[in-house]
């Protein structure tokens, strides 16, 4: 069962999240891949995530499809006009990938090329247009296609620090899944009662919402984001309990595994995000039961 069914039938679904080679040396990632395969529903490949110049995620979706697991790949305009975009989402449905997320790049600002130029010819809700229009046989100049596109395609929902912009945020989404999105994938969640106040609101999007776990690598990693994301809810117990641990590193990944069993009772499933640790996945599974 793929993707798409499993989460239209209710199903918790596994997606993890893995960076392509800033290079061609394609080994560690296909190991990663490897170690997952059969426990997971899905990799994720993002691209050139963090404004980081890496392989495309084109590449490393065909990748993934070769290795027999099901991928999804970021789709964004900062670093593509409309005609790329549609050029790169048909080159994506012959190349095996069915599924799209459509995110918000990062800015060029946090780049490691930083007087490379934006083009942002299309918004998110853009894109998502665009998409469902390849999807009905015509591109964005109204030509006809030779041969259809399908895809499952999804949205990003960015961080909020309180309800007033939590409430925001859904209407956004709202408008993204007006525009062709059947899924959501969360900022990172933190604390299992402020996501299960955020599901009651959410309700009214109608589509299946993943959250994303984030493995906490360091004392370091917790305080950054507890400081300068408000809305992660962080508490001072989790970074304490990092902190007081024997072994700091496993402590993080059993808190992502804790988080992952929480959120199976809650959610539709987890995008389980490490940002270059793909090797301790399978640990982060085994700490979920999963």
């Amino acid at each position: 069962m793929n993707i798409q069914k499993r989460l239209q039938s209710g199903k918790f679904v596994i997606l993890a999240e893995m960076n392509t080679p800033k290079g061609v040396d394609i080994s560690r990632f296909m190991t990663c891949a490897r170690h997952i395969r059969g426990r997971i529903d899905g990799i994720v490949v993002p691209d050139m995530d963090n404004g980081v110049m890496r392989m495309s995620a084109l590449a490393g979706g065909a990748l993934v499809q070769q290795e027999g697991i099901e991928a999804l790949i970021n789709v964004y305009g900062r670093d593509r006009n409309r005609m790329a975009l549609q050029g790169d989402v048909l080159a994506a449905h012959v190349l095996g990938i069915q599924n799209l997320i459509v995110v918000q790049g990062e800015n060029m600002a946090c780049s490691d090329h930083r007087d490379a130029l934006p083009v942002n010819d299309l918004d998110e809700p853009g894109i998502l247009t665009a998409i469902r229009g390849l999807q009905a046989g015509k591109d964005m100049a109204g030509f006809d296609l030779d041969g259809i596109p399908q895809f499952y395609v999804g949205c990003h929902m960015a961080s909020f620090a309180d309800e007033a912009a939590m409430n925001a945020e859904i209407e956004l989404v709202r408008g993204k899944i007006a525009a062709g999105a059947s899924f959501v994938i969360t900022p990172p969640v933190f604390d299992i009662r402020h996501f299960n106040a955020f599901m009651q609101k959410a309700s009214v999007l109608h589509v299946p919402i993943i959250p994303t776990v984030f493995l906490i690598k360091s004392v370091a990693v917790a305080r950054y984001i507890a400081t300068n994301e408000p809305g992660a809810h962080i508490s001072e117990d989790l970074i304490r309990r990092i902190r007081t641990s024997a072994d700091r590193e496993l402590e993080g990944v059993r808190i992502a595994g804790e988080m992952i069993a929480q959120l199976k009772k809650e959610a539709g499933g987890v995008l389980i995000q490490t940002m270059g640790w793909e090797h301790r996945l399978p640990a982060i599974l085994d700490a979920a039961g999963l």
